[in-house]
C-alpha cells in the first residue's frame, strides 16, 4: 500500500502512456507494431537523456534552459574536430569535456553571482547558442548547414539495434538506472533534495550545497554532449541547431514527471515515463496526419496544465481554506 501511494503519480503515467499508444493505434494500426514503437524512439528519446539530470537540478531548486544550446555548441565542436583530423575517440571525449565545461560555468555563475538561475541560464543559452553558430560558420557551415562526411562506421552507431533495442534507447535505459540509482539510493542524492527543500537550512547543516550544483549542472552538460554525438551519429551530420527543439519537451518531461518546480521533490521514473508520453504524443500525431506547429502548441498546454495541476495538488489544504473563507463571506 506504502509503494502504491509513494508510485502513484509514476503508476498514473504509465496508464497514460498505454492508454495514449492504444488510442493512437486505434486511428493508425501502425502505431501498436512494437518494431515502430521501438524504434521511432531514437526520433526524441535523446530529449529525455537531458531531461533526466534537468529533473535533478529542478529538484535542487534551480534550472537549466541553456542545454538545447549545449547540444547544438558540443555538435559543432565534434564536427570541427573531426574536420581537423582529429580521431574520433579523442573527439568525443574533448565534446564530452566542453559539454561539462558548459554546465561548470551555469554553477560559477549562478553560485558566485547569487543571480536567479533562470536569468543565468538564459544568457548562457545565448551565449553557447552564439558561439555555435560563430564556430559553424568558421568551419564553413554557414547558418545552419552541417558539417558531414563522417565514417559510415560512426554513422550507423546510432540506428543499430542491440537485444532488438535500438542504441539510443539503451543509453536512456541506463541513464534512467543510473540517475535513479543514484538520487534515490546515495547520501550525495539526498543532498539534492535538502537543497531544493531549502538550501539555507541545508548550509547550515553541513550539506555541501555547492559542490552538489557544481555536480547537477556539470551532469546536465555531460548529458547534453551525449546527446549531441548521438544526434550526429543518428542525422549524419554536426549542426549548430540540433538541440534547438529540445527545450520545451524536455521541460514538460521533468515536470510531468513529478519535478516540483519550486524544488525539493521530483522523481527519475517519473521522467522517464513522461518522455516516452511527450514523445509518442508527438509521434501519434504526426502518424494521424496532424501538422508539427498543432503538436508542438498542445505540448506547450500540457506542460501549463501540469504546472498548473501539480501546484494545486501542493497547495490544495490552502486552496480549501480559501473557498471555505470566501463561501463564509458569501453567506454573511
Amino acid at each position: 500500500m506504502n509503494n502504491l501511494k509513494r508510485y502513484g503519480w509514476e503508476l498514473a503515467l504509465a496508464a497514460l502512456l498505454v492508454i495514449e499508444i492504444l488510442g493512437f493505434g486505434a486511428a493508425n494500426s501502425q502505431m501498436l507494431n512494437i518494431n515502430v514503437l521501438l524504434f521511432s524512439t531514437s526520433d526524441f528519446i535523446c530529449i529525455g537523456l537531458v531531461a533526466l539530470p534537468l529533473t535533478m537540478v529542478i529538484i535542487s531548486g534551480g534550472i537549466d534552459i541553456s542545454f538545447g544550446s549545449t547540444i547544438g555548441l558540443c555538435a559543432i565542436t565534434f564536427g570541427m574536430l573531426f574536420q581537423a583530423g582529429v580521431p574520433l575517440p579523442l573527439a568525443i571525449v574533448l565534446t564530452v569535456l566542453a559539454g561539462t565545461v558548459c554546465g561548470l560555468i551555469n554553477a560559477a555563475l549562478i553560485l558566485y553571482t547569487g543571480i536567479n538561475p533562470l536569468v543565468i541560464t538564459l544568457g548562457t543559452m545565448y551565449l553557447f547558442g552564439g558561439s555555435a553558430l560563430l564556430l559553424s560558420g568558421l568551419a564553413g557551415a554557414t547558418g545552419y548547414e552541417g558539417i558531414g562526411g563522417f565514417p559510415e562506421s560512426f554513422t550507423n552507431f546510432a540506428n543499430l539495434s542491440v537485444l532488438g533495442l535500438p542504441v539510443p534507447l539503451l543509453f536512456f535505459l541506463f541513464s534512467v538506472l543510473l540517475c535513479w540509482a543514484w538520487l534515490h539510493n546515495t547520501h550525495q542524492g539526498r543532498n539534492v533534495f535538502l537543497t531544493g527543500q531549502n538550501a539555507r537550512a541545508a548550509q547550515y547543516s553541513a550539506t555541501p550545497v555547492n559542490r552538489t550544483l557544481f555536480l547537477l549542472y556539470a551532469m546536465t552538460g555531460f548529458a547534453a554532449s551525449i546527446a549531441a554525438i548521438l544526434q550526429v551519429s543518428y542525422f549524419g551530420s554536426a549542426r549548430s541547431d540540433l538541440g534547438s527543439a529540445f527545450l520545451m519537451p524536455a521541460i514538460t518531461a521533468a515536470v510531468l514527471g513529478g519535478a516540483n518546480i519550486y524544488g525539493g521533490s521530483g522523481s527519475i521514473l517519473g521522467t522517464a515515463l513522461a518522455t516516452l508520453l511527450v514523445g509518442f504524443l508527438q509521434q501519434g500525431l504526426q502518424m494521424v496526419g496532424v501538422p508539427n506547429q498543432i503538436s508542438s502548441a498542445l505540448s506547450g498546454a500540457l506542460l501549463i496544465i501540469v504546472v498548473v495541476g501539480r501546484s494545486v495538488s501542493l497547495h490544495r489544504g490552502q486552496i480549501r481554506d480559501w473557498l471555505r473563507r470566501t463561501q463564509a463571506a458569501w453567506q454573511r
